[in-house]
Protein backbone atom coordinates (compact mmCIF):
# COMPACT_ATOMS: atom_id res chain seq x y z
CA UNK A 1 0.00 0.00 0.00
CA UNK A 2 2.81 2.76 0.96
CA UNK A 3 4.41 2.05 -2.33
CA UNK A 4 1.53 2.48 -4.16
CA UNK A 5 0.97 5.99 -2.02
CA UNK A 6 4.48 6.86 -3.33
CA UNK A 7 3.86 6.34 -6.56
CA UNK A 8 0.95 8.37 -6.94
CA UNK A 9 2.61 11.46 -5.20
CA UNK A 10 5.87 10.80 -6.92
CA UNK A 11 4.38 10.79 -10.53
CA UNK A 12 0.90 10.33 -11.17
CA UNK A 13 0.04 13.72 -8.67
CA UNK A 14 1.95 16.21 -11.16
CA UNK A 15 1.72 14.68 -14.11
CA UNK A 16 -1.90 15.09 -13.44
CA UNK A 17 -1.68 18.29 -12.22
CA UNK A 18 0.52 19.54 -15.11
CA UNK A 19 -1.76 17.98 -17.74
CA UNK A 20 -4.68 20.20 -16.44
CA UNK A 21 -2.12 23.04 -16.34
CA UNK A 22 -1.53 22.53 -20.08
CA UNK A 23 -5.44 21.64 -21.11
CA UNK A 24 -5.93 25.33 -19.22
CA UNK A 25 -3.41 26.87 -21.12
CA UNK A 26 -4.24 25.58 -24.54
CA UNK A 27 -7.99 25.47 -24.30
CA UNK A 28 -9.07 28.98 -21.48
CA UNK A 29 -9.37 32.39 -21.68
CA UNK A 30 -6.98 34.94 -19.92
CA UNK A 31 -7.63 33.04 -16.51
CA UNK A 32 -7.90 30.21 -17.62
CA UNK A 33 -4.26 30.41 -19.35
CA UNK A 34 -2.96 31.84 -15.65
CA UNK A 35 -4.30 29.06 -13.88
CA UNK A 36 -2.84 26.96 -16.33
CA UNK A 37 0.20 28.66 -15.50
CA UNK A 38 0.46 28.12 -12.30
CA UNK A 39 -0.94 24.76 -12.49
CA UNK A 40 2.26 23.79 -14.01
CA UNK A 41 4.48 25.79 -12.02
CA UNK A 42 2.76 23.68 -8.97
CA UNK A 43 3.37 20.26 -10.85
CA UNK A 44 7.20 21.21 -11.06
CA UNK A 45 7.23 22.41 -7.50
CA UNK A 46 5.84 19.15 -6.54
CA UNK A 47 8.95 16.87 -8.55
CA UNK A 48 11.01 19.22 -6.72
CA UNK A 49 9.87 18.55 -3.55
CA UNK A 50 10.14 15.23 -4.34
CA UNK A 51 13.43 14.63 -5.50
CA UNK A 52 14.62 17.20 -2.20
CA UNK A 53 13.07 14.49 0.24
CA UNK A 54 14.28 11.64 -1.59
CA UNK A 55 17.86 13.15 -1.56
CA UNK A 56 17.41 14.09 2.72
CA UNK A 57 16.26 10.54 2.91
CA UNK A 58 19.58 8.80 1.23
CA UNK A 59 21.72 11.26 3.09
CA UNK A 60 20.27 9.91 6.02
CA UNK A 61 21.18 6.43 5.55
CA UNK A 62 24.42 7.59 4.14
CA UNK A 63 25.41 9.33 8.05
CA UNK A 64 24.27 6.25 9.52
CA UNK A 65 26.69 4.32 7.57
CA UNK A 66 29.43 6.71 8.59
CA UNK A 67 28.34 6.35 12.20
CA UNK A 68 28.90 2.88 11.87
CA UNK A 69 32.05 3.25 10.63
CA UNK A 70 33.30 5.51 13.21
CA UNK A 71 31.76 3.39 15.88
CA UNK A 72 33.62 0.30 14.41
CA UNK A 73 36.91 2.66 14.48
CA UNK A 74 36.70 3.51 18.20
CA UNK A 75 36.72 -0.16 19.00
CA UNK A 76 39.22 -1.69 16.95
CA UNK A 77 41.47 1.02 16.49
CA UNK A 78 40.97 1.02 11.86
CA UNK A 79 38.37 1.46 9.92
CA UNK A 80 36.19 -1.72 8.25
CA UNK A 81 38.14 -2.22 5.14
CA UNK A 82 41.80 -1.81 6.38
CA UNK A 83 41.47 -4.68 7.86
CA UNK A 84 41.69 -6.46 4.50
CA UNK A 85 44.64 -4.57 3.58
CA UNK A 86 46.89 -5.74 6.18
CA UNK A 87 46.67 -9.35 5.37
Amino acid sequence: MARTGLTFVRIILPAAIAVVGIVLIVVGGDAARGAGIVLVGVAGLVVLANLLMRLAIQSEGDREREEERRRYFDRHGHWPDERSRRR
